[in-house]
């Protein structure tokens, strides 16, 4: 409302200025002497005032003006500054979430791998407790046939027949004296008797194998019938086989003969005890290993 009649007031005293006074345009060189009365050179002295008030008002407007081209200037810097920093944050924010996907995916996998390690790991542990209870049995079984055989016998000198546990079978070892003449595969009678006793516990316990193996010592032999000690040992090997097959119906299944000659001593050939100790056949009885090898097979798969 003041501005409004400022304006209105500057108009009429313009009008009136110039319609009484000379007439000069603000900023010009006012005249060194003014015609008129006492009442125009007032008028003209608030002309030239209010002129010097419209000079400072258009020079405070280009001022602002000024101002707000420096503040749009700043405001657009501003802005770009804003778009930029969002451009970054948007990029910073797709690429954290680019890095978490990855971070879950290989947390994930490592947490699978691992769930899958431990199921193995138990199954693992469930075969080995299943093997070492398989292994305890068999050892059992072992142990008990170990005593049946140790009793059965009782009627042999330990230089003719002995039982022992070695890892996990029984030895059964016959010398050369009890069973055959020197350089013959042929059974002497006191050996058959062993062997049917023998037989008679291997018939009871149809889940055990047998391996039969023939040693001698190494004092070199060659007849018409075996070249050699290794043709000796298998022959000898060969005829116990047949004795339990045919005589005692042990299947041939359960049945290998193997020979070793003068390969395997049991004691020094040096002398003539170590020469009788080695000149013998083992018959060595082991519990089926089905159970274990199928374990072990499956734990391949």
């Amino acid at each position: 409302m003041k501005k409004h009649f400022f304006y209105i007031s500057l108009t009429s005293l313009i009008s009136v200025l110039v319609a009484c006074a000379p007439i000069y345009k603000c900023g010009e060189t006012a005249p060194t002497k003014l015609k008129g009365s006492k009442r125009v050179k007032i008028l003209a002295a608030e002309r030239d005032s209010l002129c010097r008030m419209n000079a400072l008002k258009d020079a405070h407007k280009d001022t602002l003006l000024m101002q707000i081209s420096s503040l749009d200037s700043k405001t657009k810097e501003l802005e770009s500054q804003k778009s930029d920093l969002e451009g970054k944050y948007n990029d910073l924010f797709n690429e954290n979430i680019s890095q978490s996907e990855k971070y879950s995916a290989t947390l994930k996998q490592k947490s699978d791998e691992l769930n899958n390690k431990e199921k193995i790991l138990v199954e693992r542990e469930k075969a080995l407790k299943e093997m070492k209870s398989i292994i305890s049995r068999q050892d059992s079984i072992t142990k008990r046939l170990n005593d049946v055989l140790r009793n059965a016998l009782l009627g042999f000198k330990s230089d003719e027949l002995s039982v022992e546990i070695k890892n996990g079978k029984v030895y059964v070892s016959l010398s050369d004296k009890l069973l055959f003449k020197s350089g013959s595969a042929s059974v002497e009678e006191k050996g058959k008797q062993a062997i049917k006793l023998l037989a008679d516990v291997l018939q009871k316990n149809p889940d055990i194998d047998i391996l039969i193996e023939g040693h001698t010592d190494n004092d070199p032999i060659k007849t018409a019938v075996y070249k050699d000690n290794w043709d000796l040992s298998v022959g000898r090997a060969t005829t116990i086989v047949r004795i339990l097959t045919e005589d005692y119906k042990i299947l041939p299944t359960r049945m290998t003969a193997s020979g070793k000659g003068e390969f395997s001593p049991k004691a020094s050939n040096e002398t003539a005890e170590g020469k009788a100790k080695n000149r013998r056949t083992e018959i060595i009885l082991s519990p089926k290993l089905d159970e274990i090898m199928q374990l072990l097979n499956n734990g391949k798969k």
